[in-house]
């Protein structure tokens, strides 16, 4: 299902120059219906790392997948776009990092939120300190998955190739999302279960996380909330705060900045109870910051460095919820 972003995402940026020349899949015969679909030649694997036409390589594959693929195509001299999460474990993360420097080549991670105007206005707002010192923050990730989620893809729902549940599949990008704006946690404490399923993975965590200047916040995630809803952000400081619902900004008050966002030209609001509810205009803006960086020779807006950041903190929740 994600292939079809970023396919999408490639003709909405012709006018770049993108051109989606190829798909390459372990499994020939899924490659065959996804190269038909999509109108384009397929290729095994290597074969397609060995073409000079290709210049950049998305991978859309399972997550346990991600590390093995982008480091071969980063070592081909492949630019290499790796959907969320970019690997499993940070020591992972650590040599794709490496192989796109040793081999001058860009690095980026679809961590679409980021890219969205509305928070990249709260961002700048809370950086210029519009909401004082912050001091507490909700994330609410209420989701539904139904089990037929989980059987009809082999992988969803294993350690081995989802990396985790809820926190790791869905909740990552919200993950993104807090810490771009909080920074890094310093502190974790967390518990986790699989109340609903039969998946090795859980489908609901809480946790509390303490950041370096000493905000707390509290994470509530799951895949169990019936009939699904949007998530929720909340944050709080000492002169205002923010409460981001869905992909809009509903509320924000502060003593002394107002808040410019312009209107939201789409919701996610059905991620909440079906992934199809996703709307392709996240994946469109990746891919125009990473052909963009291509051409002026800089670092995308999510490289490697920055999609470790919320790997490393959803690895740390689970570490504190005894998951791994």
């Amino acid at each position: 299902m994600v292939a079809q972003y970023h396919r999408r995402a490639v003709e909405a940026c012709a006018d770049l120059g993108a051109r989606l020349v190829a798909v390459g899949h372990p499994n020939p015969a899924r490659d065959e219906q996804i190269a038909a679909d999509f109108g384009v030649p397929r290729y095994d694997p290597p074969a397609l790392l060995l073409d000079p036409a290709i210049d950049v390589v998305c991978i859309c594959t399972p997550s346990g997948q991600h590390a093995a693929e982008a480091i071969a195509a980063l070592q081909s001299g492949k630019h290499v776009l790796v959907e969320k999460p970019m690997a499993l474990g940070l020591a992972d993360a650590d040599a794709m990092i490496a192989a796109a420097t040793a081999h001058d080549v860009q690095l980026g991670v679809v961590l679409q939120r980021r890219f969205d105007p509305s928070f990249q206005a709260v961002r700048a707002a809370i950086a210029t300190g519009a909401l004082g010192q912050i001091t507490l923050a909700h994330l609410s990730i209420p989701y539904l998955r139904p089990q037929s989620y989980y059987d009809q893809a082999a992988w969803r729902g294993s350690w081995a190739l989802d990396g985790g549940g809820v926190l790791m599949n869905q909740g990552i990008h919200l993950i993104d999302l807090l810490v771009w704006l909080l920074g890094d946690p310093v502190q974790v404490q967390a518990a986790a279960a699989t109340l609903q399923h039969t998946i090795e993975v859980e489908d609901t965590l809480v946790a509390t996380l303490r950041f370096a200047q000493g905000a707390l916040a509290s994470v509530a995630a799951t895949t169990t909330a019936a009939p699904g809803f949007a998530h929720r952000l909340e944050i709080y400081g000492s002169a205002g705060n923010v409460l981001i619902e869905g992909e809009q900004v509903t509320r924000w008050q502060s003593d002394t900045h107002s808040l410019d966002v312009p209107a939201a030209i789409t919701s996610n609001a059905g991620a909440g109870s079906d992934p199809r509810g996703i709307a392709p205009i996240g994946h469109i803006r990746v891919l125009r910051d990473f052909i963009g960086a291509i051409h002026d020779k800089r670092a995308p807006l999510v490289d490697g460095f920055e999609g470790r950041r919320s790997l490393a903190a959803v690895l740390a929740m689970y570490r504190a919820a005894g998951l791994r």
